[in-house]
């Protein structure tokens, strides 16, 4: 069965750093693009950050020069290295993937809870 399985979330004070992951689980399948979406409470799910197949990365303007997205294909992970947290970067962030199986397959992970608090 094939899922993504989100780590590294938690507490962290403003201008802290988190790194979260994400593990594309299972087999029988490539990560065409991966990405990092977020939803704060009362607010619709945004794009953080994402990196295509070939390494392109966009990110939202809000995350720019702080965030950095990264993908090792080998371990079928994806990275979000988060310094300078804000506030506003408070979120439950998601892990979302195309995977080529048969044919692309969009899949979420379950979230994790990201907390930036004095």
């Amino acid at each position: 069965q094939v899922q993504l399985v989100e780590s590294g979330g938690g507490l962290v004070q403003p201008g802290g750093s988190l790194r979260l992951s994400c593990v594309a689980s299972g087999s029988g399948f490539r990560i065409y693009d991966i990405g990092w979406y977020r939803q704060a409470p009362g607010k619709q799910r945004e794009l953080v950050a994402r990196v295509a197949a070939g390494g392109t990365t966009n990110y939202a303007d809000s995350v720019k020069g702080r965030f950095t997205i990264s993908r090792d294909n080998t371990k079928q992970t994806a990275y979000l290295h988060m310094n300078s947290l804000k506030d506003e970067d408070t979120a439950v962030y998601y892990c979302n993937a195309q995977l080529i199986i048969s044919t692309v397959v969009n899949y979420w992970g379950q979230g994790t809870q990201v907390t930036v608090s004095s």
